[in-house]
């Protein structure tokens, strides 16, 4: 699919536009969305058309950049407003101050979300083509603890953050060993993007383990000070890479934003496929160039990350957020729910259509 084909896909048919008003008009007994425009349905088509001076703000620095470097944000058929806004914690300030249309975060913020009562669908998926090999996050052991493997994770204090994906990473590798969250303990200590909390908190033997970066935060961490004793262990075989992209529902229901979150997606999949195959530009331009890093730290960083695929099916990640939701909710005392009822199914073929073209056309 080429760009000039999906953007006439994407804002062409004011008929399409005409229709799902009509159908929103429907739901004008509700007493309409933001700002009194008619909402519409959830179950209504996309629609196609985006009236002039629309804007979405969205908290993806990263695709920001690679729009910008692959030539392709001056196509875009409404207006951004890019905030540097990244992880569950500040997505979640950033939804209730009604600051944020588009929020990306791995698989435990958005059902905290819908946990801390901010309606929320999903509308992305990006995972890790081999994530087996190239996991998120490795367990950090602190200089003084004596943990070897996951079976000498009993007694000991571990970082735990239950609004993000190092929740999981710290669940599942109790799980492993046999062991409950009864047998250690739990230090309430939420992450930073950088992972500066988490590696401070180890290096001072404030908590024995925590989840950190499995690239260049963890060689860092080491660098610093695996002489004293510090190391890292693998954490269980499993998915730690699901990226979502999620919305408040209440923006879905705005007809307008809704046919340019549509447009928006095939977009981001093709930002995430230029990354991929111009791999040397994106280290340069980005990592060394815009976030001052060594070009050895760069590709530590991409190397450490692998290859990025964005699917066409909703299925694993659908399981894997309702694994998610059985194992975190009953730790942290939240409701069960149906992981599914999270997904807008609208949205599933736009990013995985969009990637594989992407992909397609980088070879030919």
């Amino acid at each position: 699919m080429t760009l000039t084909t999906s953007r006439r896909d994407i804002i062409g048919g004011a008929f399409g536009f005409a229709s799902a008003l009509a159908l929103a008009a429907c739901a004008r007994r509700d007493g309409g969305g933001q700002d009194g425009v008619a909402r519409l349905p959830l179950t209504a088509p996309l629609p196609d058309q985006i009236p002039p001076g629309v804007e979405l703000s969205i908290g993806d620095p990263t695709v920001q950049h690679a729009l910008d470097y692959a030539g392709l944000a001056k196509d875009l058929p409404f207006k951004v407003k890019w905030a540097q806004i990244t992880g569950g914690p500040g997505v979640t300030e950033a939804f209730n101050a009604r600051a944020l249309d588009v929020g990306l975060g791995v698989s435990v913020p958005a059902v905290h979300a819908q946990w801390s009562g901010i309606p929320i669908k999903i509308i992305g998926v990006s995972q890790r083509k081999d994530p087996l090999k190239h996991p998120t996050y490795v367990l950090g052991v602190s200089p003084k603890a004596q943990v070897h493997s996951l079976a000498d994770l009993r007694g000991k204090k571990i970082a735990f953050s239950r609004s993000q994906i190092q929740a999981m990473v710290v669940l599942e590798s109790l799980k492993a060993a046999g062991l409950s969250t009864r047998d250690v303990t739990l230090v309430d200590l939420p992450s930073s993007i950088g992972g500066d909390v988490y590696t401070n908190a180890l290096a001072s033997n404030a908590v024995d383990v925590a989840p950190i970066g499995a690239g260049i935060i963890a060689q860092r961490y080491l660098a610093n000070f695996g002489r004293d004793g510090a190391r890292v262990i693998a954490h269980p075989p499993f998915r730690d890479d699901i990226i979502t992209i999620y919305v408040r529902t209440e923006t879905l229901e705005d007809p307008a934003k809704a046919a340019a979150l549509k447009a928006f997606l095939p977009y981001w999949a093709r930002a995430e496929a230029w990354m991929q195959t111009h791999r040397a530009e994106w280290a340069q331009k980005y990592y060394v160039e815009n976030q001052g890093l060594t070009p050895r730290d760069a590709g530590i960083i991409l190397d450490a990350a692998g290859e990025t695929d964005i699917p066409k099916s909703w299925d694993d990640a659908i399981a894997l957020v309702q694994t998610t939701i059985d194992l975190l909710g009953p730790e942290t005392g939240r409701p069960h729910f149906d992981a599914a009822s999270l997904f807008d199914r609208r949205f599933e073929p736009l990013g995985g259509d969009a990637f594989a073209g992407a992909l397609q056309e980088q070879k030919t």
